[in-house]
């Protein structure tokens, strides 16, 4: 099971080592050396050392990379459940990761395990900050976004799109993407990746 974190006020918030413990678990699995995930990812093996040994934790664009060297998607590494026929996952036990240096949270809405298709979070921008760039994923992985708080510039290639709270943006996942939250107040906007045309 993908129970990766720490009961938070917000929710199951991963931290170093739960993050590093996965991180490892996953690239035996996969009997890969620090080495073919440096490779893999483009993230340095004295950086993924220091992660997986919890002695460092991650930005969203180096869990990006990872997570999709790994063949995951960020929320299974972070934390998940594992499918059943119906399951009902309280806001306490949603899988969260936070980054510290911007306060960009991402949490895992959907039940998670390896071989899904579809992966549904909720991300929450603190005003006037943005994420770094979030790695393209592979071809076939489609992204699907809607703002429910505040303004979000949504950069895809170069390409800048503004959207408001109800304004929906669909784009290819094998897009750089970068998010801007243009209000000074929280900005909350969900999407659904989605990879079942590679499955």
């Amino acid at each position: 099971m993908w129970d990766e974190g720490f009961h938070g006020r917000h929710g199951l918030v991963t931290d170093q080592a739960k993050l590093g413990d996965a991180l490892r678990r996953r690239r035996l699995e996969l009997k890969w050396t620090l080495e073919r995930l440096a490779q893999e990812s483009g993230v340095s093996r004295a950086a993924i050392s220091k992660i997986e040994r919890g002695e460092s934790g991650a930005t969203t664009t180096v869990l990006g990379r990872l997570a999709e060297a790994l063949d995951l998607s960020i929320s299974q590494l972070v934390g998940g459940r594992q499918s059943e026929p119906v399951l009902h996952i309280p806001r306490a036990l949603q899988p969260v990761f936070r980054e510290d240096a911007t306060g960009f949270e991402r949490r895992s809405l959907s039940p998670l395990y390896l071989g899904r298709g579809i992966d549904f979070v909720l991300n929450r921008l603190p005003g006037k900050t943005r994420t770094g760039p979030f790695p393209a994923h592979r071809d076939g992985v489609e992204e699907h976004l809607y703002v429910t708080k505040g303004r979000l510039k949504v950069t895809l290639d170069g390409q800048a799109y503004t959207l408001q709270a109800g304004d929906f943006l669909f784009y290819r996942g094998d897009l750089n993407h970068t998010f801007e939250n243009l209000s000074n107040d929280v900005c909350e906007y969900f999407i659904v990746i989605d990879s079942t045309r590679l499955r």
